[in-house]
């Protein structure tokens, strides 16, 4: 049984790769720095890992890889994406493939300035975007959000006239901090998978957000847009899976964000038909062409308990490692 890595297992990403490697041919390790971070203890395998800020951080999980014979190492956070593309030789020197994009890929998708240009320069029709310093009044309702290292809406405000954008102008980091025109219409979250220098398949989810996340979504069918995001990902060229968001307007889709990662919808993907990290695994280690059969189901979200043991988290707490999954209940 081969062994797979997914790091970050405490947040949204890191935990939706966990289930969508579930009940699967591979052997799961997870890391992450918090000894409460839930996804530790529902693995194989759990380590205590060190936050990417740490100079130590790519050496940990080196380390970890080598203790237990991973082929395969799975992003769980945006913030591990560029230090362990940074670093994708050394890994690759050890046996290990990191599904991370190229670090200009992911520089691009980081920057919503640099995505916004990307994409204005390869034909496709944006939101118009500008620094905040350039704007000092709005004729129509915008999106002020951070312009590097977003996420999950966070720092992020609808604003509908003058006298709001005054007020909300003043809430956030004034220096990393874009406006974008406000598309209004129904918004899609979309992954793909890039193998082999092309795009592999694409699959469409309209969605709904409740405090940044997905919290209802529904997988169409949808050729004009499925084409559109095949194109643009080929364009961009990332590694393994990437994530495009749009919303469409008029019939026209205006893409806003692009994440070179697995996204917390990969489980509910996996759930329609189309699992990111099942058909990367299989495609790099044991050299299987990408399979999915997507499914128009609805994906309604509900909060989950995980009951662990104290004397396990106490456990891990203490020595960095712990042996299977703990879940009680």
């Amino acid at each position: 049984m081969k062994t797979v890595m997914v790091t970050g297992v405490g947040g949204g990403v890191g935990q939706s790769v966990l289930k969508a490697l579930s009940g699967g041919p591979y052997r799961v390790v997870g890391v992450d720095s918090e000894p409460l971070a839930a996804g530790l203890h529902a693995v194989d395998k759990a380590y205590l890992g060190v936050y990417a800020s740490n100079p130590a951080f790519v050496d940990r999980l080196l380390d970890i890889c080598a203790k237990e014979c991973c082929k395969l190492i799975f992003a769980g956070h945006d913030v591990e994406i560029l230090p362990m593309a940074e670093n994708a030789s050394r890994f690759q020197a050890q046996g290990v493939t990191a599904v991370v994009s190229s670090p200009d890929v992911i520089r691009i998708c980081d920057d919503k300035l640099a995505t916004n240009a990307f994409l204005k320069a390869n034909g496709y029709a944006v939101p118009e975007t500008w620094r905040l310093a350039e704007v000092t009044t709005i004729k129509g309702p915008v999106v002020l959000k951070p312009q590097c290292g977003g996420a999950r809406s966070r720092n992020t405000y609808v604003v509908r006239s003058t006298k709001e954008f005054d007020v909300y102008r003043r809430l956030v980091e004034a220096d990393n901090c874009i406006v974008q025109e406000y598309i209004e219409g129904d918004e899609y979250t979309c992954g793909s998978v890039s193998l082999g220098g092309t795009c592999a398949g694409v699959i469409v989810m309209r969605r709904v957000l409740r405090d940044g996340d997905t919290y209802k979504a529904f997988a169409v069918r949808d050729a004009k847009l499925e084409s559109h995001v095949r194109a643009i990902v080929e364009a961009l060229k990332p590694f393994g899976a990437c994530n495009v968001q749009l919303r469409v307007r008029d019939g026209i889709p205006y893409v806003f964000e692009i994440n070179a990662r697995c996204s917390g919808t990969t489980a509910a993907r996996a759930l329609a038909g189309f699992n990111e990290p099942r058909m990367i695994a299989d495609y790099l280690l044991e050299g299987h062409p990408p399979v999915f059969h997507v499914r128009e189901v609805s994906i309604l979200r509900y909060w989950n308990e995980l009951v662990v043991d104290n004397a396990r988290i106490a456990q891990l707490r203490d020595s960095g490692v712990l042996q299977g999954n703990g879940v009680v209940l």
